[in-house]
């Protein structure tokens, strides 16, 4: 069954390469590249060795019937399929299986591939703003950018791939402009925007707004003490009503927020900062709480796993499209490894699926066939 979805979502890719040339089908390459990837691999000889390790498991489910590709034949492959096209296929892959419930929060937030650069050129490392939905911990799309300053062109591209209509869509201050806004609205979602003084006559407005609270007691504050830290942390929100009209280009403006965080690490001074929200949903202190949690959770549901379990800042292929392919491949392995439901953490699932084709077949079931909601 995964095989079959997998081809047709995957299938119609274009293969770049002069067809009197090929050897070994695109589809074939893409296949033990996405298996190897989720197994662990860190690099093109890995992939072959992959492949090799389970030549008659892939031979079994009709690929590698000319052989094994060496090294350079996968990297150039890889490296030359359309990234755009590949986006496409992934979030069509994405739709299939996802299914957004109502008020669920989808965060979009960016990430620097730290070794993807040039060499001799470290400012040329590639920039991905991806879109992650927080309740089950899936990246659902990713858009390509050359620096972190251009995330403000890249976020609609994003938005316009995805279904986000019901949905709670969070950004933080950088993606904080009110065409976004519009679109967010457009496409049937609600926004959910960190606020900063890059908007500063709105900034100064919801910092008045909230003037009461500020010099309030802080009230039902939670209190965390764990890893040698205390952190505490509240939650105030108001109608936006009265401000609409002040500010009526941003589109269904409902509710304010105010986050107040607190933090004390052993041997530095403590910490209490302040941050600002605005909303087209109408939210509960709760409500918007839970929202701000989640998207602060991307930092280590999504980039520290992608960094520690599946070493991308350390990764440095960069030829052609291979980086940007490569961080694909490792979102479409992070979700099959999430899908499959048995214990354990992502480096000891990769360690099986290396290991048992068999445990590898439960993680491609899984990310191929199950409806999450």
């Amino acid at each position: 069954m995964y095989i079959e979805a997998f081809t047709s979502h995957f299938g119609a890719l274009t293969d770049a390469r002069q067809s009197a040339k090929v050897t070994y089908p695109l589809e074939d390459i893409l296949f033990i590249t996405l298996c190897a990837v989720t197994a662990g691999a860190e690099g093109w000889s890995d992939i072959r060795m992959y492949a090799e390790g389970h030549r008659t498991w892939f031979e079994e489910h009709g690929f590698l019937q000319h052989g094994i590709p060496v090294d350079d034949t996968i990297a150039r492959t890889i490296s030359r399929i359309d990234p755009e096209q590949f986006r496409l296929c992934f979030v069509s892959w994405m739709q299939s299986i996802h299914e957004a419930s109502q008020g669920q929060v989808i965060a979009i937030d960016g990430k620097t591939l730290r070794s993807s650069y040039q060499p001799g050129n470290k400012h040329s490392a590639i920039h991905m703003v991806n879109a992650f939905a927080c309740a089950n911990k899936l990246v659902l799309g990713q858009v390509k950018t050359e620096a972190k300053s251009n995330e403000i062109t890249a976020i609609p591209e994003l938005i316009e791939l995805l279904d986000i209509e019901e949905t709670l869509v969070s950004i933080d201050a950088m993606g904080c402009q009110a065409d976004i806004a519009q679109l967010i609205t457009e496409r049937g979602g609600d926004y959910l925007f960190t606020l900063k003084a890059n908007h500063k006559k709105l900034h100064n407005a919801v910092v008045a707004a909230f003037g009461k609270e500020r010099s309030e007691p802080l009230g039902d504050i939670r209190i965390e003490n764990k890893h040698g830290r205390i952190e505490a942390r509240i939650f105030h929100v108001l109608s936006a009503e009265a401000m609409q009209d002040e500010f009526p280009q941003w589109p269904k403006l409902q509710t304010l927020g105010m986050s107040v965080s607190y933090r004390q690490v052993k041997g530095k001074p403590a910490e209490l900062t302040y941050r600002y929200h605005i909303s087209s949903a109408k939210l509960s202190e709760q409500a918007m709480a839970d929202a701000v949690r989640a998207h602060w959770a991307v930092e280590n549901s999504l980039h520290w796993v992608l960094d520690v379990s599946l070493g991308e800042d350390d990764c440095q292929i960069h030829q052609n499209h291979s980086a940007e392919n490569w961080a694909m491949l490792r979102h479409m392995a992070l979700n099959m490894l999430r899908a499959e439901p048995s214990k354990g953490s992502i480096p000891a699932k990769q360690k099986r699926a290396w290991m048992k084709a068999d445990y590898l077949e439960a993680v491609l079931t899984a990310g191929f066939s199950e409806m999450l909601n």
